[in-house]
């Protein structure tokens, strides 16, 4: 599953937010807002979903009696039987998500997380018999466990031996009811999303041979080096810091760059986050970022880094602009004969004179 909701920030709405999911999709109009201009533009294309970035709601509604765009969006909507799915912070988030689009526009190598995702892990550990452990280890990977980084099933196995007594009642998989039994078990560690452990527990209990299967989950304090805010890379090639900030207005059309002071020197570490992601500064000089761009910062933000790094502002919508084509890019991979097309409707509500 590409960006779960679960790797949402807390503070999101993402997910399903109008309509029934028992509806069959007739087709999906894609866009980074939701205006009353789209659901006219989803009904004039006969889609009955509209698949955005930012939630069309956010904040809790009292009422929905059509004073404000969104109670429109909302009522125009549920009459014309459209449903609205939101993907937002869950795709900023992930790897190979929002990031990592304007990444691949920029053209930056080498890209990782720049604040990777904090108490979002769990260790597993379980121990099974020895002659089930590759069908345990298999059954656990196979639900989500052992990732980290670009490895995959990963895990720490350490061979012994486990004692038991069954009581009355039991109908132990090996050993005999009363008797103190002893057998040659593995203990298996691996790592998992927090997400996943209902999950993982269900594909555990169903693989493992015990009645009664003896594990632990742990909390990690470790970070998930690949979800996160932001992320940072390298261009193929220095540039000065002029021609950077030229050709990041030409590649995401931007009708004013604002920048910090140039500081006379060359840009080879670009790190960015789309979006409000000024607080996401500090990280990228931390981590020698020669410019740090985003689409939203506070002017008291910019203070903090001049003559320390190069800073660039570009604009909310011109920055996330890209997202609807990860949303194509997924939606066709897994249904190609669906139709579907992107909004021809500029939702960026700032304007440049």
């Amino acid at each position: 599953m590409f960006a779960p909701l679960p790797l949402q920030d807390d503070f999101d709405n993402a997910g399903l937010q109008i309509g029934l999911t028992e509806a069959e999709v007739t087709g999906v109009l894609l866009c980074l807002d939701v205006t009353e201009a789209v659901v006219d533009e989803a009904i004039a294309l006969g889609c009955n979903l509209i698949v955005s970035h930012h939630p069309v709601i956010f904040k809790p509604l009292k009422r929905i009696t059509g004073s404000s765009y969104v109670e429109r969006c909302i009522l125009k909507a549920l009459s014309a039987g459209i449903a609205i799915y939101s993907a937002h912070t869950n795709i900023d988030n992930a790897p190979g998500g929002v990031n990592f689009r304007i990444a691949e526009i920029i053209g930056l190598k080498n890209v990782r997380i720049l604040v990777p995702k904090e108490e979002a892990l769990l260790k597993l550990a379980v121990y099974v018999p020895l002659s089930h452990a590759d069908a345990l280890r298999e059954a656990l990977f196979a639900a989500g466990c052992g990732e980290i980084g670009n490895y995959g099933s990963c895990s720490y196995n350490v061979q012994g031996f486990g004692t038991f007594k069954a009581k009355e009642g039991c109908n132990p998989f090996c050993g005999n009811v009363g008797e103190l039994h002893r057998e040659e078990e593995v203990r298996i560690e691996t790592i998992m999303p927090s997400y996943m452990k209902g999950r993982v527990i269900k594909a555990l209990l169903a693989a493992h041979p015990y009645e009664e299967p003896a594990f632990d989950v742990y909390a990690l304090e470790n970070s998930w080096n690949s979800v996160g805010a932001g992320v940072i890379g390298e261009l193929p090639e220095e540039c000065c810091e002029m021609e950077f900030l030229k050709s990041i207005k030409e590649k995401f059309a931007v009708g004013s760059v604002r920048h910090t002071s140039l500081l006379g020197r060359n840009v080879k570490k670009v790190a960015l986050c789309g979006g409000a992601g000024g607080s996401f500064a500090g990280a990228a000089m931390a981590a020698g970022a020669d410019v740090y761009i985003t689409g939203e910062a506070r002017y008291h933000d910019l203070f903090s880094y001049e003559g320390k790094m190069l800073m660039s502002v570009i604009g909310h919508y011109e920055s996330e602009q890209f997202t609807m084509d990860i949303f194509h890019k997924i939606i066709s991979d897994k249904y190609p004969h669906l139709k579907m097309a992107k909004t021809t409707v500029n939702t960026n509500p700032v304007n440049y004179l």
